[in-house]
């Protein structure tokens, strides 16, 4: 009895002893203890997502995937797998768990590692405060942290953390990053079986994560689920199911809704260009961009499909490469059979070759007379029939090819490594990655937002972005801006320039300058009407020296071109000047909107993680006057105005009540852009622009079309465009618009070379002819006509409506004079009020050329 007393009196002492003990140590080390206030406010560290404006997402930014979670978001039973397998006492301990932390000292005394010793607090406080390194000193750091966690967050707040904090391998942090990165599900979606897999994770994520070693995950997943059952969450047959099933885990990336990856690096810098490396990928930032998805998918698929069409006319350049057998004789149709190649041959060609777009490795397994029989990667085979190879001329150069081929066997040989698509219906057709580059973007005129952009054929292919960064020769799209010019210097559409060739002696380089036409094709005095319309290089010559090049320069700028890109000589008339295509599409957006230099936008609101509106694009408009929408009384009188078709399109897209008290957000006082033309003059070259697509003067020039006139299977009446082909072909162009949309095409070697035509078997002459020069109507206007199709397809014609002091008087064809002759020889054109003609033609007008500066006029419209 005695015994026991004294027993109890020692233990009494030791135990105050070791109570004095820990408290001394916590107070010298309580200096030292990071402060856990910063828990009750934590702000998770999230990567930026880029959406569209109809909220797809287009990409994510950051190191680390997470998704944050809330508890009612987390499954039931990820939360009994996480306590039976981490801390299966976790709603009854202080931090730290008493029997855990014996068990785990009485392993270490026997020479035994019985674990258990770090609870879900535990792991916070080591997550969130401390290293991982094994010293006592960090575990007594860790075991204090613990307690001071348990005093100052429920044990729910405390699960919370470490589901959201725990990293989980192939950078996820946090089980709702994980779901998507193993199994590209929400974790709501998950089966009990992928819930325990990712349970085992935080022992050892590197080693037994289900990607990397899917064997050690299911023997994980084994014991997860073991305890599970033994801790009754779930049943016997639970059990068993889940323990049988397969590991399905494999590498996602976001769940991306929309591709476009060229959009979502611009967005990408501009936010960090705004909030610097550090917001950018940490803060959450969701970035709404201004294209929608049916645009921008119009235009990718537009891009890709020109400039394959482009590349399959120029011949085929054979395969990547081919896997080497031997080949023996054979009695079979075919002339010579390979020996068999293997499936790990084959398994391994196709997983070392790179593919871009819809273009996909095979190997072609049989070659019969008129088609080839082909294995894919995931092991299915496929036929290429005599539709998808006939196109394959044998490529010689970029301006001639081979003859065509007769059968599969001129084209493809056994054990070929090829690029191939599937066909709409679902035949296959032989590909190869084009060796030329394009960019398409389109604008609001109204507002400047940027509707759809694709800056190549594919981002993983080059990262380049042509729309953007790309300054290339614009040829004769310059010209619209030159007439432009001339328009405000006493010309008309009615004035007449004489379509002759120059000659003219060139001191500086001691040779005579001799612009031509493209064709070379002279018609004489020609209406400038029609010497846009038919792209005349020698009529804006000869406009360009009429006004002057300063003043040209001067009247460019305006546009918002740099005048430094912008030669100080003649030859700026045939385009000469390198711009991108943005810079481009800038320029015609200030015909498209009545005279209004817009700047273009990408960005139309950032959200932050608590889904508040931090940025919200406020865009000058093309508008003249412009409505406040102060003046409106409510949002929804504001919504009714942007869909009224105006320029206030998405200003008001978010609800007052998101707009925090940001002063950059509380005043939506509407900006007018800057007028840099007349509504007149836009309007006039607008005319003009319309006829390169519909022509005029059908009756006094038979045969005659605009260059742009391929643009009429849109059967639309409310388009203008224009062509540009540069010097030698080195670039293709088309920019065209309708009243509320402006997109502009370019195509061109990243490595400025000749586009030059291909050749054409003539079966009647056994022999290759040639087609002649790639131009911007047949390189660069087919993607512009297959995105605006789509662009147009639900949208109203609106005819292009003549602005004020605008008339429309008859005028004679050959000379632009006023005539009262209604028949074939005359019709209708605009001209500003005050420069009307006042001369009416005579009878012989054959040798009267009008010649610029003599005769001033002015517009309206013919359609």
């Amino acid at each position: 009895m005695l015994s026991i007393k004294k027993l109890l009196k020692v233990s009494l002492i030791l135990l105050i002893l070791s109570s004095i003990a820990v408290y001394s140590l916590y107070l010298s080390m309580r200096s030292e203890l990071p402060s856990v206030e910063s828990l009750k406010n934590l702000h998770w560290q999230t990567p930026l997502q880029v959406y569209s404006l109809d909220g797809l997402l287009i990409s994510q930014f950051g190191e680390k995937k997470r998704i944050p979670l809330s508890l009612e978001q987390v499954p039931q039973q990820l939360i009994d797998a996480l306590l039976a397998t981490e801390d299966d006492r976790f709603y009854m301990h202080f931090g730290v768990d008493p029997i855990g932390m014996g068990r785990a000292v009485l392993g270490k005394l026997m020479g035994q590692d019985k674990g258990g010793a770090s609870t879900i607090t535990m792991q916070v406080a080591r997550n969130f405060f401390l290293t991982r390194e094994v010293t006592y000193t960090r575990k007594i750091r860790e075991i204090f942290l613990s307690f001071h966690i348990e005093s100052l967050l429920s044990k729910d707040e405390i699960l919370m953390l470490y589901i959201n904090k725990i990293e989980l391998g192939h950078r996820s942090f946090g089980f709702g990053a994980a779901a998507q990165v193993y199994y590209g599900k929400d974790i709501s979606e998950l089966s009990l079986a992928q819930i325990a897999v990712l349970a085992g994770l935080p022992k050892a994520p590197s080693t037994l994560n289900p990607i990397r070693s899917p064997k050690r995950a299911k023997a994980r997943r084994a014991v997860v689920l073991q305890r599970m059952f033994v801790s009754g969450y779930i049943s016997e047959q639970q059990h068993q199911t889940a323990k049988n099933a397969p590991i399905t885990a494999k590498k996602h990336g976001a769940e991306i809704e929309l591709n476009a990856p060229y959009v979502a690096e611009m967005a990408h810098n501009k936010v960090l260009q705004r909030y610097g490396k550090d917001k950018t990928y940490t803060e959450g930032y969701k970035v709404f961009t201004t294209v929608t998805a049916k645009l921008q998918t119009a235009a990718e698929q537009a891009l890709v499909n020109n400039l394959l069409n482009y590349d399959q006319r120029h011949g085929y350049r054979g395969p990547i490469s081919s896997i080497r057998a031997k080949v023996v004789t054979s009695p079979s149709p075919v002339s010579e059979q390979p020996t068999t190649l293997s499936q790990d041959e084959i398994t391994k060609a196709l997983s070392t070759a790179n593919y871009y777009q819809m273009l996909v490795p095979a190997v072609v397994t049989a070659v019969a007379e008129k088609s080839v029989t082909i294995q894919l990667r995931n092991a299915k085979s496929a036929t290429i029939k005599w539709q998808g190879l006939a196109w394959a001329r044998p490529y010689i150069n970029d301006q001639k090819q081979g003859i065509p081929p007769k059968t599969a066997s001129d084209i493809l040989s056994y054990g070929d490594i090829i690029l191939v698509s599937k066909m709409p219906d679902n035949n296959y057709r032989l590909g190869q990655l084009p060796t030329a580059s394009a960019a398409i973007v389109s604008l609001s005129p109204d507002d400047g937002a940027i509707k759809a952009a694709v800056g190549g054929f594919s981002f993983k292919q080059s990262q380049f972005n042509r729309v953007t960064q790309a300054k290339r020769q614009v040829g004769s799209n310059i010209k619209p801006f030159i007439y432009s010019a001339a328009l405000e210097h006493g010309f008309t559409l009615a004035s007449l320039v004489n379509d002759a060739p120059i000659n003219q002696w060139d001191r500086s380089s001691g040779i005579v300058w001799r612009p031509r036409n493209s064709p070379e094709t002279y018609a004489g005095p020609l209406r400038v009407r029609l010497g846009l319309a038919q792209s005349k290089n020698v009529i804006a010559v000869r406009l360009l020296q009429s006004i002057g090049v300063a003043n040209t320069v001067k009247h460019l700028t305006a546009f918002g071109f740099n005048a430094s890109d912008l030669p100080r000589n003649e030859t700026l008339a045939l385009g000469s000047a390198s711009l991108t295509p943005l810079e481009v599409a800038t320029g015609f957006a200030t015909f498209a909107n009545g005279g209004f230099l817009v700047k273009p936008y990408l960005i139309d609101r950032i959200e932050n993680s608590k889904g508040e509106v931090i940025y919200q694009a406020n865009p000058a408009l093309a508008c003249d006057p412009c409505l406040q929408t102060s003046d409106l009384d409510t949002i929804e009188q504001k919504a009714d105005l942007l869909d009224s078709g105006n320029a206030l399109e998405e200003l008001v897209s978010v609800s007052e009540s998101q707009i925090k008290s940001n002063d950059e957000l509380q005043s939506f006082n509407v900006k007018q852009a800057t007028r840099v033309i007349s509504s007149q003059n836009a309007f006039l070259i607008t005319q003009a622009l319309n006829s390169a697509i519909w022509g005029a003067d059908w009756s006094a020039t038979p045969g005659w079309q605009g260059t742009g006139w391929r643009a009429r299977t849109l059967k639309r009446r409310d388009i203008a465009g224009k062509t540009g082909t540069t010097n030698e072909a080195k670039d293709a162009w088309f920019s065209g618009f309708s009243r509320h949309i402006i997109t502009t095409s370019w195509i061109g070697f990243d490595d400025p070379r000749h586009m030059l035509g291909q050749t054409v078997y003539n079966n009647n002459l056994g022999k290759n002819q040639t087609t002649g020069t790639e131009f911007g109507a047949k390189s660069a206007q087919p993607a512009w006509i297959e995105f605006m199709r789509v662009a147009l397809a639900d949208v109203e014609v609106i005819a292009f409506q003549p602005p004020v002091d605008i008339v429309s008087v008859r005028i004679d064809k050959k000379t632009g004079k006023l005539t009262t002759k209604t028949d074939k020889t005359s019709q209708f054109e605009y001209f500003r009020l005050g420069n009307v003609p006042t001369e009416y033609v005579t009878e012989d007008n054959s040798s009267e050329i009008l010649s610029g500066g003599q005769q001033k006029e002015a517009q309206e419209e013919l359609f």
